[in-house]
């Protein structure tokens, strides 16, 4: 039969069978639908309407509903054609149910597919693709029976074909680097598109230099050849595929330093020197990369750097050394410039003259001086004399004394009065001056050096100024004696040559903590003729020596004051008291009754200095014509010796020595 007539033969057998309600078959199914056949089935693919039919036909075929659904392959192109207008049926077992459009299957144009053939795909023949093991998509699943998905749930990735050599690395889509021409080259890729685009040398790398290296494993295919790694592949460092040459000293970002058109040209703008075991610092930062990188050294790229010296002369001539060692620039010298020095004052201990006091904060440049011309020569191009003279204090400062201490032991070096310090103030103090003639004790001790040492000296005699230097001091005094510098309120009496001359002078009665009170004391006083014995040492040295006064002033400087000394001048203490009995300066109590007794009237023949009272030296027995004997020595002196009757005078002689004077009634 014709494909013509059975298609007639379709045609009547449709409408018959629709007016007699699917009762009797128009002609046998084809084969795939054989299982079908006959009269009670008709419902299955007709159903009540000729116009469900596509959907009881899609019901069976379900892997064309999915790919109508996703719009996928020739039947998404026309989803309102029925299926009978291409797929007829009851035309014979073996009528052919696939219509192929275009001439034939070989003839039909794929793009109607959705997928058009080109490149190698192009001279493939229709089964090379389209066989039951490539039929493995979501699609297939869905067909009725295997045969009936060859044609049209073939998948369009590639690996639904092809093994991926990638093996899952890359993604399912191979045409976004390669076309169907030849899979070794990947035509449509482009590396500046990815992470990683290929700039200067890389660029003229070979693929697998970088993906297939050599001496690293890798996979490789069925045939023994690498299979190159595309992805993931390490390359967010240069270290990933090159060797440090820094050995990791730098950090790993090398193209902060380098660039990918040639490994020696240096990116100078972004090289972190910082990064480096030598960071440039002072100067150093200035320097043209050239000064020490010199393309012409072998140790271009390694320069030593371990002491100044692998670079810069030695400007000292092997002069500059500490504890006897040879010191490398760095001890003294800083990186912002070679001048002014840097050697701090802690190391200059390591030498033999260690720096103390303000000694520390001096200018190197003004110890250590620049010499200039050919005698500084032999110091090196710095032309520094790095050991100056510094025996003693001299070979640095001038004499500020104007050589007044040069006739004392040791020329008066300066380290006996200052230390480095200060000059001010003089380290000689009261204890250094025990040494000297005049020592500093009491008041003297308290007064201020510039008192007696100053230019001015207020209140002393002035020394000349053109014999005291540049610090104007007075050192060599002639003042020793008291004399020389206070007046003397006695005028000499006690001195060696005076009326009354008192070995020791005035330290005799006086020491130097006050001019009063005096040390002169009692048993000083015995020697003036008058002991003060008893209670004549309690009293006030004002209460016989009446010149003292209340309150005696202290003696003044020979210099004081013109206008102090006319107002309130000195007052005279001569200290001469002529009474020595005690009459002179004492009432007595007796009236006249001891003026005629015999052996004297002396108040010491009954009185001590002790007390007036207890008569201590009255002897009864001795001095009297009446001896206590007997009853009489108990009775107390009042009871005998009354007040008399008119001067109210205790009467201790004469008395009446009879014993009816004194008891009465017997005569």
């Amino acid at each position: 039969m014709s494909r013509a007539v059975g298609a007639a033969a379709l045609l009547l057998a449709t409408l018959h069978a629709a007016a007699l309600g699917a009762q009797v078959s128009p002609g046998p199914l084809a084969r795939p639908h054989a299982a079908l056949e006959g009269v009670t089935n008709c419902t299955q693919c007709h159903g009540g309407q000729a116009r469900e039919m596509p959907a009881k036909c899609l019901a069976c075929h379900r892997e064309i509903g999915w790919l109508v659904e996703q719009g996928r392959g020739l039947h998404a192109a026309n989803p309102s054609v029925p299926c009978a207008s291409c797929h007829p049926d009851h035309a014979g077992r073996e009528f052919q149910l696939v219509q192929w459009p275009d001439g034939g299957r070989d003839r039909f144009d794929h793009r109607r597919a959705g997928w058009a053939l080109a490149q190698s795909h192009a001279t493939l023949r229709c089964g090379e693709c389209h066989e039951a093991g490539l039929t493995v998509g979501p699609a297939a699943r869905l067909a009725p029976r295997p045969a009936a998905a060859r044609w049209t749930t073939l998948e369009r990735d590639c690996v639904s074909c092809h093994q991926d050599p990638h093996e899952g690395d890359l993604s399912r889509r191979c045409d976004l680097c390669h076309d169907a021409a030849k899979w070794e080259e990947p035509v449509r890729f482009d590396h500046a598109a990815t992470d990683y685009p290929l700039t200067g040398r890389h660029a003229d790398v070979a693929c697998n230099d970088c993906h297939a290296p050599a001496g690293r494993p890798i996979r490789r295919r069925p045939d023994g050849r690498p299979n190159p790694i595309y992805a993931p592949l390490a390359h967010a460092t240069c270290a990933a595929c090159h060797r440090d040459p820094h050995l990791g000293r730098l950090g790993a970002d090398c193209a902060g330093c380098h660039q990918t058109t040639d490994f020696a040209a240096i990116r100078k703008a972004g090289f972190e020197h910082e990064r480096t075991r030598y960071p440039l610092r002072g100067r150093h930062a200035s320097v043209r990369c050239e000064g020490c990188h010199d393309p012409a050294s072998a140790r271009q790229y390694t320069p030593e750097f371990a002491t100044c010296g692998d670079c810069h002369g030695d400007a000292h001539a092997g002069a500059a050394t500490l504890a006897g060692r040879p010191a490398d620039c760095s001890a003294c010298h800083g990186l912002n410039g070679f001048s002014p020095a840097t050697l701090p004052a802690a190391r200059h201990a390591d030498t033999r003259y260690p720096l103390e006091g303000k000694h520390r904060t001096v200018a190197c440049s003004a110890c250590h001086v620049a010499v200039a011309g050919g005698a500084g020569a032999a110091l090196g191009t710095s032309r520094v004399a790095l050991r100056p003279t510094f025996e003693s204090c001299t070979a640095c400062h001038r004499d500020d004394h104007a050589g007044q201490l040069a006739r004392r032991a040791g020329a008066g070096r300066c380290e006996e009065c200052h230390t480095p310090s200060g000059w001010r103030p003089s380290s000689f103090g009261a204890g250094e001056h025990a040494d000297l003639a005049v020592r500093l004790e009491g008041a003297h001790g308290r007064a201020p050096c510039a008192a007696c040492h100053g230019a001015e000296r207020p209140g002393l005699r002035r020394p000349d100024p053109a014999g005291l230097g540049r610090a104007r001091v007075a050192l060599s005094l002639p003042d020793t004696a008291c004399a020389d510098c206070h007046r003397d309120p006695h005028e000499g009496r006690f001195a060696a040559d005076g009326a009354r001359p008192v070995t020791g002078g005035c330290a005799a009665c006086h020491d130097a903590a006050a001019f009063r009170p005096a040390g002169f004391d009692a048993a000083a006083h015995a020697g003036f003729g008058f002991p003060l014995a008893g209670a004549h040492g309690a009293v006030p040295c004002g209460a016989c020596h009446d010149d003292l006064g209340a309150a005696a002033p202290a003696p003044g400087l020979v210099r004081g004051a013109s206008l102090i000394r006319a107002i309130s001048p000195l007052r005279r203490l001569p200290l001469t008291v002529a009474r020595t009995d005690c009459a002179d300066c004492h009432d007595s109590p007796h009236g006249d009754q001891f003026g005629g007794a015999a052996g004297g009237t002396g108040c010491d023949a009954c009185h001590d200095a002790a007390a007036f009272t207890p008569a201590a030296r009255f002897d009864h027995d001795r001095a009297s014509r009446f001896a206590l004997a007997g009853a009489h020595q108990r009775v107390p002196c009042a009871q005998c010796h009354r007040p008399g009757s008119g001067d109210g005078v205790v009467r201790y002689r004469p008395l009446d020595p009879r014993c009816e004077s004194c008891h009465g009634g017997t005569r």
